[in-house]
């Protein structure tokens, strides 16, 4: 088995249950595992041998929501500063000319992204299939992930409801319900590897409890737990969804994920912030995770994420940067400092310290993804995704007395080295496995021959349906 010594580190800040800090310290890696930690270990070689003098390590960051192939729709002027309506509709017209090389390039640049801001392990819902496209969309994905080396958790997102059904979505982009479970059925048959040390891992993830039928949802639920595998959507995002819920269906969102089988300890949320304080102290019984977004909070005005109530209530939480659209970045160092302030701002200074996101973001997302045996810290027996910095940048320059918070507190938005599965995947802060410039190129030319047809086959959606319509269905339908 390849092995790996890092020695000497400045610090290791492990993330363990004790949180202990370990300067000076070393790690010494077999295959993908930690064997031993610490500043006296009994090695003193390897295959591989990095010398960490003045770096910081930390675990992996984990992003537990994401939409990977809205990275090519960020920065888009006429999406930005305005009301959710228009921002939705000019994407959607965007998103429906989707081909498998720009959801492979999307991929392969968010990423990248997440890759040199720390992140080792990445989430992805993915929902939206053009008619006439392949529908084996998931997989450019997973090809994306493999080529640059991230640990990967896809899941086989879902829209049943077109326009033509009384949906947002227009109908280029749903699909039939027998094809979404067949596909569901082929990707995890394919891909899910449930091995604690599994670069690929499978989800079931309906786009919304208002984008499919409550047929669908039923279906869905059944299939992911007759494979054993996660299940992910979004709810709770937003106060007119719960008004919704409440007018159309006689039930709060999360009494409708009750009666169709979408809560249990192997069930996470996107967003979660209208929950009562019954319904929080519900999913923490019930062990529920959900993935907090604060830049696509903050962004969409969707309202702020009660995370203290959910962590003393025990939900399991982690941190998500959300879809490119709704952030317009992948940086996970970035989302926490943005956590962090936010954080502040609304429950008080001493709320929740840059250590605690740090924890939020490894141990915490681990539990969300159900993976914490395998990922979320530096200890013996945990898998080789790490991250370091340099002290010595001039950025942490006067900065340097608390190394756990450094990088957040700073807000940093790159790291030095990457590693996954005791693989370096970003050295000297360049992705080792592919050529950034080349990539760069080729995917701005891919965006911009997505606007480009959007453009000359745009919708008049006003006059297909009432502005206020749509407007109240955008947050159920999402």
């Amino acid at each position: 088995m390849p092995s790996l010594l890092i020695k000497n580190a400045r610090n290791i800040i492990s993330m363990d249950q004790q949180r202990q800090r370990y300067p000076g310290g070393s790690i010494f890696v077999e295959d993908q595992e930690i064997k031993a930690i610490g500043t006296n270990i009994p090695y003193e070689t390897a295959d591989t041998v990095i010398n960490a003098e003045g770096k910081i390590i930390y675990p992996g960051l984990i992003n537990t929501h994401h939409h990977l192939y809205q990275t090519f729709t960020r920065n888009i002027p006429w999406a930005q500063d305005c009301e959710l309506f228009d921002w939705l509709m000019t994407l959607y017209d965007i998103w429906r000319h989707i081909r498998p090389e720009d959801v492979y390039l999307s991929a392969m640049v968010g990423l990248g992204e997440l890759l040199k801001s720390g992140c080792t392990t990445s989430s992805d819902h993915f929902y939206v299939f053009p008619n006439g496209i392949s529908g084996e969309l998931i997989d450019e994905e997973i090809r994306a992930a493999h080529d640059l080396g991230i640990r990967f958790y896809p899941t086989r997102g879902s829209m049943s409801l077109g326009r033509s059904r009384g949906g947002l979505p227009p109908d280029e982009v749903v699909q039939d319900e027998d094809i979404i479970l067949k596909d569901t059925r082929r990707v995890i048959e394919t891909y899910h590897d449930h091995h604690r040390f599994a670069m690929v891992k499978v989800g079931v993830a309906p786009c919304s409890p208002f984008s499919v039928s409550r047929d669908l949802l039923k279906e869905s639920a059944d299939l992911a737990r007759s494979y054993g595998v996660r299940m992910h959507t979004h709810l709770a995002e937003t106060k007119d969804e719960e008004d919704f819920c409440k007018e159309k269906l006689g039930l709060r969102p999360l009494e409708f994920m009750e009666e169709t089988g979408w809560v249990g300890d192997d069930v996470w949320y996107a967003h979660g912030i209208w929950f009562n304080d019954h319904e929080i102290k519900k999913i923490g019984t019930c062990g529920c995770g959900v993935a907090h977004c604060p830049s696509s909070n903050m962004k969409l005005s969707s309202g702020t994420f009660p995370i203290l109530k959910m962590l003393q209530s025990g939900v399991k939480v982690g941190v998500g940067v959300d879809g490119s659209a709704s952030n317009d970045s992948s940086s996970m160092l970035l989302e926490l400092k943005i956590m962090n302030l936010l954080h502040k701002l609304q429950h008080g200074a001493t709320a929740l310290s840059a250590e605690d996101c740090l924890h939020v973001a490894t141990r915490g997302s681990s539990k969300v993804l159900g993976w914490e045996d395998g990922i979320g810290s530096l200890e013996v027996g945990k898998a080789a995704d790490m991250f370091m910095v340099d002290a010595g940048r001039l950025e942490f320059a006067g900065a340097l007395f608390d190394d756990a918070s450094l990088p957040i507190i700073t807000g940093t938005s790159q790291v030095d080295t990457t590693i996954v599965g005791g693989k370096v995947v970003v050295q000297d802060g360049r992705l080792v496995n592919v050529n950034e410039a080349l990539l760069s190129t080729q995917a701005q030319a891919a965006a911009r021959m997505l606007e480009t047809a959007a453009k000359h086959t745009k919708i008049d959606y006003k006059k297909i349906r009432a502005r206020e319509a749509v407007t109240n269905a955008w947050h159920y339908l999402r």
